[in-house]
């Protein structure tokens, strides 16, 4: 059985306003390969052009860390967000990073909640799983679930596809 997401209160699926699940398996990676690439936001702008403009707050970084503040934009939304799970991958432990993400004002229409989280997992045969899944919560979260074709989905996506060809790009 393939380990899943660690959602929070508020943010599991189907009980949130929108939810975006996106996976792929590649042979010839690891979790070890993967991780430097998700764990070190300022590397996102470089295989995926939907992230734009990454920082720390307080001094942090370059890398993520459980309750570390970060900033970035995405998806036409400037994001702040707090580091809830970072387990860098050890053994055969997956590796594990979420937030929750915030765009707008508390209380306004324009407010959008997330909780982000990737799971990265050594499979058999030198596979490697990697999934991201995102939940919403806020009038933007409603119109991007009814938006066709799905902007979330095809974002992460776009996401995953640039991790991969980063790392593998003979494959392509």
């Amino acid at each position: 059985m393939a380990n899943e997401i660690i959602w929070p209160a508020g943010y599991i699926p189907g009980f949130t306003d929108n939810f975006a699940s996106n996976e792929v398996i590649v042979a010839g990676l690891s979790a070890a390969a993967v991780w430097p690439l998700l764990s070190h936001p300022a590397k996102w702008p470089t295989y995926y052009a939907n992230s734009a403009n990454p920082r720390f707050y307080d001094d942090g970084g370059p890398e993520l860390a459980q309750g570390v503040r970060f900033y970035f934009e995405t998806f036409g939304f400037p994001v702040e967000a707090e580091i809830t799970e970072y387990i860098p991958p050890s053994g055969a432990e997956p590796g594990r990073i979420a937030w929750h993400g915030w765009s707008g004002e508390t209380g306004t229409p324009d407010r959008l909640d997330v909780h982000h989280a990737w799971l990265i997992e050594n499979l058999s045969e030198g596979r490697v799983r990697i999934l991201t899944q995102e939940t919403q919560n806020g009038e933007p979260a409603k119109k991007l679930a009814t938006t066709r074709p799905n902007p979330m989905i095809n974002g992460h996506q776009e996401w995953l596809d640039g991790l991969v060809d980063r790392l593998l790009p003979e494959q392509k």
